[in-house]
C-alpha cells in the first residue's frame, strides 16, 4: 500500500498540463482500466503517444492509476472521522496515526483540530479499542472528538482536472 506524505505541488517553472493530459486524467479517472487504443482515440493521440503521455502524468506526480476500495466492505462497518487536539509537533501525531492499519486518511489541519484521521472497524467496540488503546495513548494528543458515520451519501475520487 502506497500512502503519500503531503500533495504534490507544482514547482516555479513546471509546465502545467495542457488540454490533453487533462482529458488523458478525466477519462482514466471514470475507468482506469481504459486501452491506451481506445484512449487515445478518445484524446486525438496515437496509442504510443498516450501511452507517453499516461507514463509521463504517473512520473511527474499528476496521477496515480490505483484501485479504488469500499472501506466499509473490505475493512469493517464502522467508520468514525476523528479531530484531535494536539499539544506539540501535530506531524508526529499525524504519522502515528498513519501507521494504523485501521486508518484511511489522515490530514494535518489548521482550526478547531490540528489532525484529523478516518478510522474503520469491524463493529463499535474495535473502534473503541483503536481509539482508547492507540490514538489516545499517542504522546501529544491532547482530546479527541470522533464523529462516527451514519450513512454515507458520497464517496468519490473523480475530479474536475
Amino acid at each position: 500500500m502506497t500512502t503519500r506524505k503531503t500533495p504534490r505541488r507544482r514547482r516555479e517553472g513546471e509546465t502545467v498540463m495542457d488540454d490533453i493530459d487533462r482529458a488523458i486524467v478525466d477519462r482514466l479517472a471514470l475507468d482506469g482500466r481504459l486501452p491506451y487504443s481506445k484512449l487515445g482515440v478518445e484524446v486525438g493521440l496515437s496509442e504510443a503517444a498516450t501511452r507517453q503521455r499516461v507514463q509521463r502524468l504517473i512520473d511527474k506526480g499528476y496521477m496515480q492509476i490505483v484501485a479504488v476500495t469500499d472501506p466499509l466492505v473490505t475493512r469493517g462497518s464502522v467508520m468514525a472521522l476523528v479531530g484531535l487536539r494536539v499539544q506539540g509537533d501535530s506531524r508526529e501525531v499525524a504519522k502515528k496515526i498513519s501507521e494504523l492499519h485501521e486508518s484511511i486518511y489522515v490530514v494535518a489541519t489548521s482550526g478547531s483540530f490540528d489532525v484529523i484521521a478516518e478510522i474503520v472497524g469491524k463493529t463499535h467496540e474495535d473502534l473503541l479499542a483503536v481509539l482508547n488503546d492507540h490514538v489516545r495513548q499517542i504522546p501529544g494528543v491532547i482530546s479527541t472528538e470522533t464523529f462516527v458515520y451514519l450513512d454515507l451519501f458520497k464517496h468519490t475520487f473523480v475530479y474536475e482536472t
